[in-house]
């Protein structure tokens, strides 16, 4: 008696199950929403986008590779490969170190640790950028200091490096920590 119950209502779906999906919204709201993301995305993404493509190429495709070669995009570029060459190994390091600390260990400073990988995420880029000039400035607390030893951080290789480990050390830490827990 039960196997005919069963075999009666397998494979019947009831009528409202077949107009919503399992969120319960029904598919004119879905495919609403689809739409203002597309065209969310295409105002704020494709269009801003295709504007950079068509100045950089609006001379012509020679112009543009000709501007590629030029003394200041090559130093631009040069400075990018550094600053990557020198950003990445230490990414590396210490973000293996410090997710294999967090993941695997109980220690004393653990949440303050945890705190410090998440600054980024919740400080303004200009306030980061605001707290290394009252840092490393001229004016700044090791600014007299650093320049008396003729050190230079702000403006220079070291504080682009600085500023670039900051913003992407998160990146390599919570993925590594997400993937060893």
């Amino acid at each position: 008696m039960a196997g005919v119950v069963t075999k009666g209502l397998a494979g019947r779906a009831a009528p409202a199950a077949r107009l919503q999906d399992a969120t319960g919204e029904a598919p004119w709201v879905r495919y609403t929403l689809i739409a203002i993301a597309v065209l969310f995305l295409a105002l704020f993404l494709f269009i801003p986008l295709a504007s950079v493509f068509y100045e950089a190429l609006r001379k012509g495709v020679q112009t543009y590779f000709d501007s590629l070669v030029e003394p200041d995009a090559v130093a631009a570029i040069q400075l990018t490969l550094l600053v990557a060459a020198i950003a990445v190994p230490l990414n590396v390091v210490f973000g293996v170190a410090a997710s294999w600390a967090i993941a695997k260990f109980e220690f004393r400073g653990k949440s303050l640790l945890t705190t410090l990988i998440d600054l980024p995420f919740s400080v303004s880029p200009v306030i980061s950028g605001l707290v290394y000039v009252l840092l490393f400035g001229a004016q700044g607390w090791l600014g007299p200091w650093l320049e008396a030893h003729d050190i230079k951080i702000m403006f220079a290789v070291p504080g682009i490096v600085l500023a670039t480990i900051f913003v992407t050390f998160p990146f390599v830490a919570r993925e590594l920590i997400r993937r060893a827990s």
